[in-house]
């Protein structure tokens, strides 16, 4: 048998050379080439339900029925998890969820077993970074060790798979993490880009043939992508993302990919002693402890989703003594921030030039679609003028180059959530016509510079405090 040529794999993107080299030519990476032996065919996976098809048959799509033309879901009774995932975990979908250390995962998934195994399913853990003695802790702390979970820690995806076949297929399958499965049929150390991709194939021929769903954690790079190649995404179902930090209370759950359901839509939970918690309504959560007397606060009707959400921009702009002002941003995109300020010195006849900038989402949220345009604007003027926005008005809106605000999608939804949460008026596009509440008065914007003249007439941050006292 001839000697397989060895390769060499960058450990960042996964791009393959026949010899090595100091710099990746696909990411620009230095020193990332690893030389791996190819792998040997894949085997197949023992137990697996073929449904007496044959090898290549094919059925014709007006012809399916049954189980065939409908993908089964197993909903896990966290609702804020169902709603990310599209209304449950469908039969045989493979779901990748990344996240930073710390910040919840194992905690989520670990309270969706235990609701799944409550209700007569079977389902597996495993565990390749703790022993099962530490995932005990963890449940015993959640209040689940009543839960029938099988639990596991094991790293070898064929001893994995031949224990899983044995008995009924399971209907839940968590692997904790992807990076550190190995297999024995590829010939590269733990956690590389081979054994990744060689790991990830094989529990996801699993998933198919039995119809189990499996759900896959993936560690996060710095810059918060998920590590690994970017071939297991496209692998999988479903990508979801875990985001949030150690200075707020709540993580939030962002469909980045899924194949059955909605993407983009998020989840809401608050970490509590006993585990995530759902948040029934977070536009209330985001929007609580606001300052409605201070300038450069502006609320956001945003969509997430299929959901409408509430959020506060809130701007600093100060005089500089630097040569060069600073531009900082957290929550929103950096270049969106660059080009709303250009427009408003443009077509608003504000002079920034030699003020600091300062703009952030309040709650930590990360904002990116362009409806939050007029927001940020409105914080800004609000801040620069020293006049307090009101605090029954919302803003959404898209602002082009030349000035004028553009109507954005779902306006009435956008309307509707504000209305039922106490909002009375709301500045949007001149486009928009009609309210999503009889209760909501519409303020139409068709340029910026109409904008800045009605922030500019407002009251002062002084007399604000007074009118807010009284």
């Amino acid at each position: 048998m001839a000697r397989r040529a060895p390769s060499f794999i960058c450990q960042s993107c996964g791009a393959s050379y026949t010899r090595w080299q100091g710099k990746c030519d696909a990411c620009g990476a230095w020193n990332s080439l690893a030389e791996e032996t190819a792998s040997a065919p894949s085997m197949p996976v023992p137990g697996a339900r073929l449904g007496g098809r044959a090898k290549g048959r094919v059925f014709p799509l007006e012809g399916l029925t049954g189980s065939e033309a409908q993908a089964p879901r197993a909903a896990s009774g966290i609702g804020e998890l169902d709603r990310v995932t599209g209304g449950g975990f469908v039969e045989g979908s493979v779901i990748l969820i990344g996240g930073d250390p710390g910040i919840g995962k194992s905690t989520l998934l670990i309270q969706a077993c235990a609701a799944l195994a409550r209700a007569g399913h079977r389902i597996a853990y495993i565990s390749g970074e703790e022993a099962i003695g530490q995932v005990r802790l963890r449940a015993d702390r959640l209040g689940l060790t009543d839960a029938p979970v099988e639990l596991a820690s094991q790293t070898n995806v064929e001893d994995i798979v031949a224990t899983l076949s044995q008995g009924p297929a399971p209907r839940l399958v968590v692997i904790d993490s992807i990076q550190t499965m190995w297999s024995g049929l590829v010939d590269a150390a733990p956690g590389t880009v081979t054994q990744v991709r060689g790991s990830a194939q094989t529990l996801i021929r699993f998933a198919k043939t039995t119809g189990t769903c499996v759900i896959l954690v993936g560690h996060v790079t710095k810059d918060g992508q998920i590590a690994g190649p970017r071939v297991v995404e496209h692998m999988v179902d479903a990508v979801v993302s875990f985001e949030g930090d150690s200075g707020h209370h709540f993580r939030i759950l962002r469909a980045v990919k899924n194949r059955f359901g909605p993407t983009d839509e998020i989840g809401v939970f608050e970490m509590t002693g006993s585990g995530l918690a759902e948040v029934p309504n977070p536009s209330a959560l985001f929007l609580a402890g606001r300052d409605h007397a201070a300038p450069g606060a502006a609320v956001f009707a945003g969509m997430e989703g299929t959901r409408p959400l509430l959020v506060e921009f809130q701007a600093l702009v100060a005089p500089t003594s630097l040569g060069t002002p600073r531009r900082a941003v957290v929550g929103w995109e950096q270049n969106r921030l660059a080009m709303v300020l250009a427009v408003l010195e443009a077509h608003g006849g504000l002079r920034l030039g030699m003020h600091d900038v300062y703009l952030s989402v309040a709650g930590g949220l990360k904002i990116t679609e362009p409806a939050a345009d007029l927001a940020a604007a409105a914080a800004l003027v609000s801040s620069l003028a020293g006049r307090p926005l009101p605090p029954e008005v919302v803003f959404f809106g898209e602002i082009g180059l030349s000035g004028a605000v553009r109507p954005v999608a779902q306006a009435a939804q956008r309307l509707k959530e504000a209305a039922k949460l106490g909002f009375r008026r709301a500045v949007t596009p001149a486009a928009i016509r009609e309210a999503g509440d009889a209760s909501l008065a519409l303020t139409g914007t068709a340029h910026i510079a109409d904008l800045v003249a009605n922030v500019a007439a407002g009251p002062r941050q002084r007399d604000a405090r007074l009118v807010h006292d009284r």
